[in-house]
């Protein structure tokens, strides 16, 4: 007993530090690309839209940090402008399926019998459903834009967060802290929004930080097809679109908004890996 508790105390301090710099490096940097995204006026050196033809396709230099593309303009600058279609389109689509998920999870769960049944198997077809297909799909039907193509990968992206909210429901539903609440009276409505809802919105948190680094690239994909933000509007996807046709000539012009990507996943995923530590009682907290 005395050497278990001596682990303990090792390997739990270790652990806390572990999971606090996960989490402060992930938020550090989701505030990093936030900030960057409110600031592009000021942070960008060129007007991300202006075109210069004679300085197209400029390597990276003290002037062009991330060089140039096909039409002269400055890559930095394009993509700082580019954060703000990737984190409003982000926003958008996470103001959709969290509250139709929790939604979905905690009556099916609550109220069990057909209505469980007739939620979860609705869940099941659109979970069923490959998202950046029938996002492409929506999309051309919708036309292109930010709005639509939040609503095409919304529509696909909220059965997680029912599925889980059902099962922490059902395991709610029996226990004595609900009991106690239906001898106060509290019943319906206001025992699944006043007692059932705070208790599932730490683990829809952790999902949602944790399934945006599939969103981003999702959202990426469809601006690379040409079905997201539309030009000239600074967007990562379709600015990997036009770097690929010159790639390997002139690498950094998918390089630089690829890197972006690539920054903007890491940020969230690091930051949902150090939530879910921090707020997930199995991990020791």
């Amino acid at each position: 007993m005395t050497q278990h508790l001596s682990d303990a105390e090792i390997v739990t301090p270790v652990a806390r530090r572990r999971r606090l710099t996960t989490l402060a490096t992930g938020a550090t940097l989701v505030a990093i690309l936030v900030l960057t995204a409110l600031l592009a006026p000021l942070l960008a050196p060129f007007d991300p839209n202006a075109q210069t033809i004679s300085a197209r396709l400029l390597p990276p230099s003290a002037v062009h940090w991330f060089g140039t593309d096909g039409f002269g303009r400055d890559l930095l600058s394009r993509v700082i402008y580019g954060a703000r279609p990737t984190l409003l389109l982000v926003s958008l689509i996470l103001v959709l399926t969290i509250p139709v998920g929790l939604l979905t999870g905690i009556v099916a769960g609550y109220l069990g019998g057909w209505t469980e049944r007739v939620l979860m198997r609705i869940t099941d077809i659109f979970l069923s459903l490959p998202n950046l297909v029938i996002a492409l799909a929506l999309v051309s039907i919708l036309g292109p834009g930010l709005l639509n193509g939040a609503l095409a990968l919304a529509l696909t992206s909220w059965p997680p967060f029912a599925r889980q909210a059902r099962a922490e429901t059902l395991a709610l539903r029996r226990s004595d802290y609900l009991a106690a609440a239906r001898m106060q009276g509290i019943t319906g409505l206001r025992l699944m929004s006043g007692h059932i809802l705070p208790l599932c919105l730490p683990s829809a948190v952790v999902r949602a930080a944790l399934s945006l680094g599939g969103i981003i690239l999702s959202a990426a994909g469809l601006g690379f097809l040409g079905m997201g933000v539309q030009p000239p509007t600074a967007e990562w996807g379709s600015m990997v679109a036009e770097g690929s046709k010159v790639i390997f000539d002139q690498w950094w012009v998918a390089a630089a908004p690829g890197g972006a990507i690539l920054f903007a996943s890491l940020a969230f995923n690091l930051t949902g890996d150090g939530l879910r530590d921090r707020l997930d009682t199995r991990h020791g907290n």
